[in-house]
């Protein structure tokens, strides 16, 4: 037997710490539960006191205000017409009942596959993973889904994950929402588990704002899932705004590029936000700078209390024109609508 060790080496453990809930809460969840919910505080975070009395309680009420402190940060203390600000405030325009303007303006529910999936195009299926977003956009297309109805989650992805085995036609999944990356990994890890058993499935597409709204998501556990997915993976950002970028987000899509993503940006062309060719040649140079290709510039869904954010469609081509005659075509993104029933997006 070997003898024990005299007592001065055998110290007693430690006792175990007491439990923190937050120790174990990955920080991009903490900084989600800390962003702004309330439009009077957003104001007065940017020194706008004075605007309060231009915010739509009912508009706040419908739809609500949400959005992380760091995008706030980004903002122009002072400035009413900043261009991420206009994107998240709540305005009484929200209010007007605009002929054409409908609560499913690109066919969602005609498209419905199944539980969660919408499929419209040859070949690609869209699961609607959560309905949960880190940032309520304010022209957002879904603003009035039925999320409590119509997410893929239901069952453990059962439901989705079944039809989309069933049918061999369909070789690309999108994971949309509300946003994929709310989501914590596990439960992606999950999912992305059920759908790799699938053979037909050759391709992943996530359609995610939250590298630009909450870099901090992108953490090393999602990095860890990302690199492990057995498809080739195209990752579909959305920003509008080249303020919108800044030294974290910068870092953050380094981080899904060195997992081996193709970095996508989509954008929505919108009134008082980006509806300028210098607004339009900023973003795509920015964001090409931080490893995005420009992907889609979209003419606005036109839903119910978005009316606002709309530019014409003539004003949208001449400022298409004008891009592409100052940028390299890599940097020009196709100017497109979405129209239901069309069997892919519609060129402007």
């Amino acid at each position: 037997m070997i003898p024990a060790a005299p007592l001065p080496l055998q110290p007693a453990p430690a006792p175990a710490p007491p439990h923190d809930p937050a120790a174990a809460t990955p920080r991009w969840q903490r900084l989600w539960r800390e962003g702004v919910r309330d439009p009077r505080e957003l104001l007065r975070l940017l020194g706008l006191d004075e605007a309060a009395a231009g915010i739509s309680d009912a508009a706040a009420a419908q739809f609500p205000l949400r959005v992380p402190r760091g995008f706030i940060a980004r903002m122009r203390p002072g400035d009413l017409h900043d261009p991420l600000l206009r994107q998240v405030l709540p305005v009484p325009d929200e209010a007007r009942i605009v002929p054409g303007f409908s609560l499913d303006a690109v066919g969602d529910a005609a498209a419905k596959k199944a539980d969660g999936v919408i499929q419209k195009y040859r070949g690609r299926a869209l699961l609607v993973a959560t309905g949960s977003c880190a940032i309520n956009c304010r022209y957002c297309f879904r603003r009035h889904f039925p999320y409590a109805d119509e997410t893929a989650a239901r069952d453990g992805w059962a439901g989705a994950v079944a039809a989309i085995a069933a049918d061999t036609g369909i070789d690309e999944v999108i994971l949309s929402g509300g946003d994929p990356l709310s989501l914590a990994t596990p439960k992606l890890a999950e999912l992305t588990a059920r759908l790799a058993a699938i053979p037909h499935i050759r391709r992943l597409r996530i359609h995610s704002r939250l590298p630009v709204v909450l870099p901090e998501r992108v953490d090393d556990a999602l990095v860890e899932w990302l690199s492990a997915l057995p498809w080739p993976v195209a990752f579909v950002i959305h920003a509008n705004h080249a303020n919108e970028f800044d030294a974290a987000v910068d870092a953050a899509l380094a981080r899904l590029r060195r997992a081996g993503a193709q970095l996508l940006n989509q954008a929505v062309l919108l009134r008082g936000v980006n509806d300028s060719v210098d607004a339009l040649a900023d973003l795509c140079e920015r964001g090409y700078a931080a490893g995005v290709l420009p992907y889609y510039l979209h003419q606005l869904d036109r839903v119910q209390g978005v009316a606002h954010f709309e530019v014409e469609d003539e004003r949208a081509r001449e400022l298409h024109r004008q891009l592409a005659g100052r940028l390299s075509g890599y940097l020009v993104p196709k100017l497109v609508r979405e129209v239901a029933g069309d069997p892919g997006k519609r060129p402007l």
